[in-house]
């Protein structure tokens, strides 16, 4: 597989904090300094209150799942030795969301509201994130 062939995300003006701290092991998210809301993607403005003073914080890691599916048919010939395979949606404790490749180990016994720990995996010189862990099973 070449890197020329692997979609990898494009860092913007709005997300290049969040790809600068995925390279040294940060998980950070975007909220805003005057309301305090936290931004589930990242933006210029504020969502709830459209002011420009927002701020990056790291992230404890740390959430739940919010959905997961199985991929068992590449949506492209790129993936195809990676099938089977599982992505996330993940509902962090600060209160914004990643998308993410869980890694084997964490896949066991993985059901929706199973805390789990997020952490980053090299992927042709991107740190991206990955589900890490499985930390307890879901209530």
């Amino acid at each position: 597989m070449t890197v020329s062939n692997y979609p990898l995300p494009r860092a913007n003006a709005q997300t290049q904090p969040y790809w600068d701290g995925a390279a040294v092991g940060e998980l950070r998210y975007q909220c805003c300094s005057d309301c305090g809301s936290v931004q589930r993607i990242p933006r210029s403005l504020c969502e709830q209150c459209q002011s420009s003073r927002l701020q990056w914080k790291v992230s404890r890691q740390t959430g739940r799942v919010l959905t997961f599916t199985t991929v068992h048919r590449a949506p492209l010939p790129v993936f195809k030795d990676m099938v089977p395979y599982v992505i996330a949606i993940l509902d962090m404790d600060e209160g914004f969301r990643v998308m993410a490749n869980a890694l084997p180990q964490a896949c066991a016994g993985l059901e929706i509201g199973t805390r789990v720990r997020v952490g980053f995996q090299d992927v042709h010189g991107m740190a991206l994130p990955v589900l890490e862990a499985a930390l307890e099973a879901a209530p």
